[in-house]
């Protein structure tokens, strides 16, 4: 009989954190997100589990069919608990079922049909889950190109009602959602009495991949759409607009906030991504490689040239330890900017507290405790 030692069945820890397939790195991030989830309701660790056990990571077939039940499952359930008039029971199983629906979809290409049905189920199950809430959530919509729109989630906090609320205008990267972040994101906003805003931009949601664009100035246009919108609601603070970009909309964040002055803060990547982008572009002509020092000092160099240097707002930089940016290279290029009287903010995460991964998909919310009361502090000065 062939022994197996305990330690072959566990996941693996490494410098991008926990890896539940070590030989897919894909997966096992999607993985971590999702169970980062669980601690705001977007998953149960338990389902997670379960589902894991049945994938193989050399079969996408088995992820998609995997996660695809679970979805199935919890959207099925919270239909039943709405007809017997269980609405919070309702509310919770459709915002993991939303969950595991985009997950599901995370890997198939755009040609492949049940990607487009996994995210119109997504997409349903959210606006359940907003409609039902209370105070409910909208669907909210802004004119986009000649004949187009771009969509967005407003949710309000609660026992504000005739009072101005700050609005929080959450950002995503090319590769999310701004459903996935109904699960991460409400509670802290609506505890600290802020409403948010989970926005689409050109080329994000249910559009990406259908021509829609994603280029430098219809970001920046876009983004300044959003807060035309927001100063047009009357129960909107608009001098306590704040951006807050995560992941990969953390870029996104900071060149809305360079192109518009509106915002009360910011918490972007103050313009590091961009630096990297251009300092790689140069070290391709000057022959330096990207992990050098000479790298890293030209990164630096660059800092007087951001578009982070336009912002006006306070700028908040979260970073993870094991995050694809080297901490180094950020922190001085944070002191740079405020070197040059800016206000700018870095917090790194250690592996020692967790939420050390790009976007602190391994604990979120520790990150977002953090970020959020970031945000209620700069606003209570803000005049």
């Amino acid at each position: 009989m062939t022994h197996i030692a305990a330690e072959a069945l566990l996941p693996s820890f490494d410098s991008r954190g926990w890896m539940q397939w070590p030989a897919n790195e894909d997966y096992s991030l999607q993985f971590l997100r999702l169970l980062g989830a669980a601690q705001d309701g977007g998953s149960t660790v338990s389902e997670c589990l379960l589902a894991a056990s049945g994938i193989d990571p050399a079969c996408e077939e088995s992820w998609y069919a995997q996660w695809k039940k679970a979805a199935d499952l919890n959207k099925s359930r919270g239909d039943i608990a709405q007809a017997r008039g269980h609405i919070p029971t309702a509310l919770s199983n459709w915002l993991r079922a939303a969950n595991y629906y985009r997950t599901a979809q995370a890997f198939m290409g755009i040609d492949d049909s049940r990607q487009g049905a996994a995210i119109t189920q997504m997409m349903t199950c959210s606006q359940l889950y907003l409609q039902n809430s209370t105070p409910a959530g909208e669907v909210v919509e802004i004119a986009w190109g000649n004949d187009s729109t771009l969509q967005g989630y407003f949710l309000p906090p609660a026992g504000r009602a005739g009072r101005k609320v700050p609005v929080v205008v959450c950002v995503g990267g090319p590769d999310q959602y701004k459903e996935e972040y109904l699960c991460r994101m409400p509670r802290y906003a609506h505890e600290r009495g802020m409403a948010l805003l989970l926005i689409d931009l050109p080329g994000q949601g249910h559009r990406r991949g259908f021509g829609e664009g994603f280029g430098r100035y219809d970001i920046e246009t876009a983004i300044s759409g959003w807060i035309d919108f927001l100063q047009t609601r009357r129960e909107v603070n608009a001098r306590k607009i704040v951006i807050l970009g995560d992941g990969l909309g953390a870029p996104l964040a900071t060149r809305g906030a360079s192109f518009d002055p509106r915002f009360a803060a910011a918490v972007c990547d103050a313009g590091i991504w961009d630096l990297h982008e251009r300092a790689f572009l140069a070290s391709r002509i000057y022959g330096a490689e990207p992990i050098s020092d000479e790298f890293g000092d030209e990164v630096v160099r660059l800092c007087g040239s951001s578009i982070a240097t336009r912002i006006e707002c306070p700028m908040l930089v979260p970073l993870g330890e094991r995050d694809w940016l080297d901490a180094g290279h950020v922190r001085k290029c944070c002191e740079a900017l405020a070197a040059g009287g800016h206000d700018v903010e870095l917090k790194v995460f250690s592996a020692a507290e967790t939420a050390a991964s790009h976007a602190q998909r391994d604990n979120p919310t520790i990150a977002n405790e953090f970020i959020f009361d970031w945000i209620a502090d700069r606003l209570a000065r803000a005049r």
